[in-house]
């Protein structure tokens, strides 16, 4: 697949899962390379053991971390925010890794003091070094998660073009949700009797339902919950969490526990399902409305 880097890059580059796979795989490898470099580099202060360079050693470690965290979060909290195409995230990744050079560079002038180099020369090995120690398992993260977006969508295709859970005897039902992919497909119709609750999951949802056999199933496709929400505004579905829209027609019982508000579904094959407080106000309105 050719990539055009003035092409905005896939949302689930930016989602939490994908970005902290590449902080956790980037402290792990770089471990590996610090234990394998440490014996050839007798001029370098990291050390392991029990010394003073152990000390700092873990400082650098932790200041580093905290700073890819931090860069990461960032891409997070702004993916609503604005787009990010390519070559703006290969420019932030490049970044991100040139600060952490830099403050390897302030480490060893501080700590080793080399005389046989200069600032400009440090910070060039530096950046070497952390190109390879972070560089390279971002950009297996990024692989993974690539690759995983593509095979969830050949599954969808592999799927029939629409689901249903209306028996063939039955004929059309009244009253029914009926679903569409971002590309505006139509892959699901169920009616609202037997949807229970949409899921997010990343670019994706989980939609579960009743199937025509009166089985508990789920059906994947991608589209946003954000879409799910505006297009039935006003119905019995109701967004009451980050990643879950609820049919209230079938809430059984809200209840408050240590963690905040829950609901319970008239179906005891589903585990409770969490309300935030953001939704809280609007589902509390909505079982008193019913219970009038």
């Amino acid at each position: 697949m050719k990539v055009q880097f003035r092409e905005n890059i896939p949302s689930y580059l930016r989602e939490s899962a994908q970005l902290r796979t590449a902080v956790i795989l980037a402290a792990l490898f770089s471990l590996v390379v610090l234990l394998v470099v440490i014996p050839f580099s007798p001029g370098s202060w990291f050390r392991l053991g029990n010394s003073i360079f152990f000390g700092y050693t873990a400082l650098f470690a932790g200041v580093c971390i905290l700073v890819m965290s931090l860069s990461k979060l960032t891409l997070h909290l702004t993916r609503n925010l604005f787009p990010m195409s390519y070559w703006q995230y290969i420019v932030w990744d490049l970044a991100e890794i040139a600060v952490i050079a830099l403050l390897y560079t302030v480490f060893t002038l501080n700590i080793a003091a080399p005389e046989d180099r200069g600032f400009w020369a440090i910070l060039a090995r530096a950046f070497v070094v952390s190109f390879v120690c972070i560089g390279i398992p971002y950009i297996i993260a990024a692989m993974f998660y690539t690759i995983d977006d593509q095979m969830r969508t050949i599954r969808l295709m592999r799927m029939e073009d629409v689901v249903s859970d209306e028996s063939p005897d039955r004929g059309e039902q009244p009253d029914r949700f009926t679903l569409f992919d971002n590309n505006g497909a139509l892959k699901l119709s169920v009616s609202s009797a037997n949807l229970y609750y949409v899921e997010s999951d990343d670019n994706y949802i989980k939609v579960w339902y009743l199937d025509n056999h009166l089985e508990l199933k789920t059906y994947m496709l991608r589209c946003r919950m954000k879409t799910v929400e505006e297009s039935f505004a006003g119905s019995s579905l109701m967004r009451c969490h980050r990643k879950f829209i609820v049919n209230m027609d079938h809430v059984k019982v809200l209840e408050k526990t240590s963690l905040g508000f829950q609901l319970t579904l008239d179906n005891d094959a589903i585990d409770p399902i969490p309300v935030s407080k953001t939704y809280a106000p609007n589902i509390l309105e909505r079982v008193r409305g019913k219970e009038e």
